[in-house]
Parts: structure tokens; C-alpha cells; sequence
């Protein structure tokens, strides 16, 4: 890979090795030379910018969780070295929950979730990031109510006119990645499968699904077939109906020993004015940042694996609601 130091064997090793590195091997120090001084990190929760403060919530999430691991599932990526290239990371982390933090006294719990990371990397760096974790599950695992979690979170952080609010295209920051992935058809047919789904056009699930798919949601639900698919879809749906979907970014690969796959890293945004998965409606402006990977086989999508925060989507409810 042009402008990547040789020992990386293409993207996909850059990505996870550099991920190996960074948290399992503490060498955190590594940051300063794979992220770019300038870095936008933006995850649902907030924005960060430059890597001090990508250092220093790294460190904080290793004295919360000392023994954390994170076990690349799969890097679904799009670009050149030369031009650049945006690495769709999935991964399954486990962690005991081990020292004081943002989750409260250490508690013993022992966790699993999974996280999407979006990076775009040129000459051996990262410089912009989108990030999600699964808090639903984290917080479950944790004994916490997501709605529950994002109410203390605001009174811990100060209360609503202190706290840190959650991601919004308001206050994004630009960075220098600009590209929306590829044209290969299988970007292509899951965005279209989305886009359908979020038009109302459920009947979807059943012509593009396997009978058998595999589902992976968020607040760590597993599911199989079209009625895990079609209540997942329909609940998240039904709480913000006149919210704008968006497929912010689309990439489809065929790899070897791989089946086809897709990333999309889609939005939705506005109104929380449906009964759904989030309750009672409340009005509240809402911007859900989203993930979703899929696998295609013989008789359509096969495994689904999508990531939002929960608590995100709560805490930005409870501040429209007090």
C-alpha cells in the first residue's frame, strides 16, 4: 500500500492491527503517530477534535475496563492509498468493568458489544472518524435502563444546560474526508433495501431476506427471519415517521472466502412524533447517527448487523422534555 509502512499486508491488517496496538498492547503513544493532529471523531454521544482528546478517552476507557479487548469481525472498505481510503471496522469488545469512571463504581460486570467505526486513513494516518458503540447493550450489562442511564448521565454532567449534548449536523466539524464510498452493486442493493424499509415499504424484509437471516441489533438483540427484522425496523421507524432518512455513506465489496457485502452509514433525522421504540412521542428534535453492515447469499441478506445509541436518543428526548 503506497505511503503505508510495508509490514501491513492491505487495509483491512492496517486497521486491525493498528486497533490490536493502540488497546491491547497499551501502546496508546502509537495515537500520536496514526491520528492525525487535527482528527474529528464523532460519535453519537459528541464531537472530538485532535488526538489529545482522542489520548486522553482512550486512557480513560483503559481505567475503566483495564482488560479490554476489541476482535475485528470484518473491515468493509472502500478507496485507494493514493486517494485515500474509508475502512468500515466491525467489532465484538469484551471488557470487566474494573475501575471508577463514566459508568460509575467499578461493579465487576463482565461486558460484550459490539462497536462500527468509520475511518478514513492516507499515509500511514487516520484523520476522520465516525463512531459507534452499542450503549444500549453496555448499560443493560451494566444493570442500567438506556432511558434511565441518559437521565443521570445529564444530571452528573451538570444538568441540561451544562451537559454535553449528543452529535447533530449543527455542530459537526468538517473534515477532510468527502468521498461516499463506491458504486458496487451490493452498496447499492442494501441502501436501496434501507431506503425502502425507512419509505414505509416493509414488504421488503420479505422479498430481499433470507428466511433464516441472522440479526444483530442494538441493546445486544439477536434475532432470525423476517418478524425480528420487520419489529426492529418498524419500532425505530415508527418513533420519528416524518424524520428524514439519509444514506450518508454506501460500500459494497466481493472479496475472496468473503460472501458479498455492504456498510451504510445512514441518519435519521427529526421529530419524535410516533409511538415506537422510544415511547410516548415527545416532539423532540432527534438526530440518530446509524450503522449497518450486511452479508448476501443465495437467497438474499443473510446477516444484518446495524449499531445506534440508545442512550444518545434518550438523553436528547429528556432534554426536550425535562
Amino acid at each position: 500500500m503506497k505511503g503505508f509502512d510495508p509490514r501491513w499486508t492491505d487495509f483491512p491488517d492496517y486497521i486491525i492491527g493498528i486497533t490490536r496496538e493502540i488497546w491491547e498492547d497499551r501502546k496508546i503513544a502509537t495515537l500520536h503517530h496514526y491520528y492525525s493532529d487535527d482528527i474529528v471523531v464523532r460519535s453519537p454521544a459528541s464531537v472530538v477534535v485532535g488526538n489529545k482528546g482522542v489520548i486522553g478517552a482512550t486512557m480513560a476507557t483503559l481505567a475503566e475496563f483495564p482488560d479490554r479487548t476489541l476482535l475485528g469481525e470484518d473491515v468493509i472498505w472502500s478507496g485507494s492509498p493514493e486517494e485515500g481510503m474509508l475502512s468500515s471496522h466491525r467489532i465484538i469488545s469484551t471488557a470487566t468493568h474494573l475501575g471508577d469512571g463514566v459508568y460509575g463504581a467499578a461493579s465487576g460486570k463482565k461486558l460484550q458489544y459490539r462497536i462500527i467505526a468509520d475511518c478514513h486513513a492516507i499515509n500511514n494516518q487516520i484523520n476522520d472518524e465516525w463512531l459507534i458503540r452499542d450503549q444500549g447493550a453496555i448499560v443493560r450489562q451494566m444493570g442500567w435502563d438506556p432511558k434511565q442511564y441518559a437521565l443521570d448521565l445529564i444530571a452528573r454532567e451538570g444538568g441540561p444546560d451544562t451537559c454535553v449534548h449528543p452529535f447533530t449536523p449543527a455542530i459537526d466539524k468538517p473534515g477532510p474526508y468527502k468521498g461516499k464510498g463506491n458504486d458496487n452493486e451490493w452498496g447499492e442493493r442494501y441502501a436501496d433495501i434501507l431506503s425502502r424499509i425507512m419509505a414505509a415499504d416493509i414488504a421488503v424484509i420479505e422479498a430481499e431476506y433470507d428466511r433464516a437471516c441472522a440479526l444483530f441489533y442494538p441493546g445486544g438483540v439477536n434475532g432470525h427471519s423476517f418478524g425480528a427484522a420487520d419489529r426492529f425496523w418498524m419500532g425505530l421507524r415508527a418513533s420519528f415517521p416524518s424524520a428524514d432518512f439519509r444514506v450518508e455513506h454506501r460500500i459494497g465489496r466481493d472479496d475472496p472466502l468473503m460472501p458479498p457485502r455492504a456498510a451504510i452509514r445512514w441518519s435519521l433525522h427529526g421529530r419524535h412524533d410516533g409511538w415506537g421504540a422510544f415511547g410516548e412521542p415527545s416532539g423532540a428534535e432527534v438526530y440518530v447517527m446509524g450503522a449497518s453492515h450486511a452479508e448476501f447469499g443465495p437467497w438474499g441478506l443473510r446477516r444484518e448487523y446495524t449499531l445506534f445509541d440508545e442512550t444518545a436518543v434518550w438523553k436528547q428526548i429528556a432534554l426536550k422534555t425535562g
